[in-house]
């Protein structure tokens, strides 16, 4: 278990304001009576009063009616808490957008000044995206993700290395505008000082992204929604693969679970067409996996390919798993 993991399950054992014995605790922490005495310290400084006996019989108890303190979360930790509520909070998780507004309004509250001013940025200049992109989620660096983020608040020209889809990498400077989240992607709308233009750059293709400290006045973004301007470049850029499948089912049926992320047109009483275009057939893949329904690939023969693939591994793992 890792030391802030710890920590946090130290801290829900003395929030139910009983006492612990110190022995106790340790064993329930699997860790040393030296190690607890450390962490209980460590508690105190960040401003939680926990109550300490000494002696054979000593332990520790949380003070009641004392006020939440700062959380106990690094950098990393925190960033990915505003992503997730932001995320729910925009609809990406239906029925809990309210909840998740509040929720993500008390874990700012009481996170520590420095963090605060991180993720206040992040949850103020970044916004979803109702488009859903066809391609699969990628890791970014948390890190700069909050850095763009306090850029675009604090109007201030970033630098950082670029990997383009095709090519080779470079450094780009930007003056940043708006993040913008596409179902598992981040994107940066910037003003590209290079190009003379307006760009979006994703996330997980930048590197160690540094705010030069140099500020700018912010240009009008054309249309002014930054979230419409990344989509409308998705819509627009070249896809490798079209995706045309027959599915034995009601157009209605396909398209409620399939929503806004293909084009199903009524071909039969209980047949449809599913199309899209993508630059990865993993989501089709998923798409029609949910359908649950019998079809037929028209195009492209790398749909049939990996159909064929995924049906062999499932069928390797249910004969395992019978036998």
């Amino acid at each position: 278990m890792s030391a802030s993991a710890r920590m946090l399950q130290l801290l829900s054992l003395l929030q139910t304001h009983r006492y612990w014995p110190g022995g106790e605790l340790a064993k329930r922490l699997e860790v040393s009576d030296r190690t607890l005495r450390r962490d209980v310290e460590r508690l105190r400084d960040l401003g939680y009063p926990v109550h300490a006996v000494r002696g054979a019989a000593g332990g520790y108890q949380l003070q009641a009616g004392a006020a939440m303190p700062p959380l106990l979360l690094d950098d990393e930790e925190a960033v990915a808490i505003v992503v997730g509520l932001q995320a729910a909070a925009g609809g990406m998780v239906e029925g809990i957008e309210e909840t998740s507004v509040r929720a993500l309004s008390k874990v700012v509250q009481v996170m520590p000044p420095r963090l605060r001013r991180r993720v206040d940025a992040l949850a103020s200049y970044a916004v979803p995206a109702v488009f859903s992109p066809s391609g699969s989620g990628a890791t970014f660096d948390a890190d700069v993700l909050a850095t763009l983020a306090q850029a675009c608040r604090d109007d201030e020209r970033v630098r950082f290395g670029y990997r383009p889809r095709e090519g080779e990498a470079m450094e780009r400077s930007v003056e940043p505008h708006r993040l913008v989240s596409v179902g598992r992607r981040w994107y940066l709308v910037a003003w590209d000082l290079t190009r003379h233009d307006w760009r979006s750059f994703r996330v997980d293709r930048m590197s160690e992204a540094d705010a030069t400290g140099v500020r700018f006045r912010p240009r009008e973004l054309p249309g002014g929604d930054a979230a419409e301007f990344v989509t409308s470049g998705l819509r627009n850029a070249p896809q490798r693969h079209h995706v045309s499948v027959l599915v034995q089912a009601g157009a209605d049926d396909v398209r409620a679970k399939v929503g806004r992320w293909a084009e199903i047109t009524e071909t039969g009483p209980d047949e449809c067409r599913l199309s899209m275009d993508v630059d990865d057939l993993g989501w089709p893949m998923l798409a029609l996996a949910g359908v649950g329904a019998e079809l037929e690939v028209e195009e492209p023969p790398e749909l049939v390919d990996e159909l064929q693939r995924v049906a062999a591994l499932f069928g390797r793992a249910a004969r395992r798993t019978t036998t």
